[in-house]
């Protein structure tokens, strides 16, 4: 049989929920459903030249790729190509196919150097490795056991510091970007990212169809919030952990750790049973706290990066 690559069609079901059932596959610890695959088709930023494929054999998509310009990047020339395979279907070319067609297209949008999460495993390292990929930075995926686990008890919030939902920022979600901002900007990284477009983030991340504003937890000092927890769920039994931060003058408080507890045991209390999250190989601070909450390492992936041109 034939593999070919095309272009995802949003607007088909069949193309959208064979995109997310590949990605549920392929990398079962991140969330995806068709909503969110349309969804990030049709808020996807003009600059990031965002377009996502499929590798298709007789009619069944067998393979994925997310391929766009990381236009908030302070480094310009570049982009991401993540490319995932089912892996009842590996070996009948589609990666290869794919990586081309990926990186064909961001050289055409002026990229320069393309980077790609691959997982930690030797077929899947010596396949970046063969295509011309060099190793960077890893980070891991983790998983907790909400039905069955124990979380840590509830903590009582320091005086002036109130925890609330995500959904008391409906009215004005803006103090919300400015700290996703700030705390993003500090994230271990190979790319150094700046937000300056609050719309565009109104639109892909607060109206991100995977994120349950009641479930995000924020912890407000000072008449601001200063630390959050954002959630994701899938509709069904599974929570993650989108991000979580603090603001730079409140750190070493604590409030990141009492913002995730939060959430984490309103996301028991309404039924959810998995919680995943993931963390930078280097972030110790970040991974100590999720041990805590009982966390434990369920799969690695290592940055790969490549020089176009």
């Amino acid at each position: 049989m034939t593999v070919i690559v095309r272009d995802l069609r949003p607007d088909d079901p069949r193309d959208t929920e064979g995109f997310a059932r590949v990605r549920r596959a392929a990398v079962p610890f991140m969330l995806a459903t068709a909503e969110s695959v349309a969804f990030a088709c049709t808020h996807a930023h003009p600059d990031a030249h965002w377009r996502p494929l499929v590798a298709e054999e007789d009619g069944e998509i067998i393979g994925t790729a997310q391929v766009s310009v990381d236009f908030e990047s302070v480094e310009p020339g570049v982009g991401q190509a993540n490319v995932y395979v089912h892996p009842e279907r590996r070996g009948r070319g589609a990666g290869s196919l794919i990586v081309g067609a990926a990186e064909r297209h961001l050289a055409d949008e002026g990229v320069t150097t393309v980077y790609s999460w691959v997982f930690d495993e030797p077929a899947n390292r010596d396949f970046a490795e063969r295509h011309g990929y060099r190793p960077s930075r890893s980070a891991h995926f983790l998983r907790l056991d909400l039905a069955g686990g124990t979380l840590p008890p509830l903590q009582q919030s320091p005086t002036g510091v109130e925890i609330v939902p995500g959904t008391a920022f409906e009215d004005d979600p803006r103090p919300l970007y400015e700290l996703d901002a700030e705390t993003s900007a500090d994230e271990p990284s190979d790319v150094d990212v700046e937000f300056s477009d609050y719309d565009h983030w109104l639109g892909q991340t607060w109206g991100h169809p995977l994120l349950n504003r009641e479930l995000t937890s924020v912890a407000v000092a000072d008449g601001r919030p200063v630390a959050f927890t954002a959630a994701y769920t899938d509709g069904s039994t599974r929570y993650s952990t989108a991000m979580t931060g603090t603001a730079r003058a409140y750190r070493g408080r604590g409030l990141a750790k009492l913002a995730k507890n939060d959430s984490l045991h309103r996301a028991r209390a309404a039924g959810l049973t998995e919680a995943f999250t993931g963390n930078d190989t280097g972030n110790g601070p970040m991974l100590a706290v999720n041990t805590w909450f009982g966390y434990r390492v369920c799969a690695t992936e290592v940055r790969y990066v490549r020089g176009l041109g």
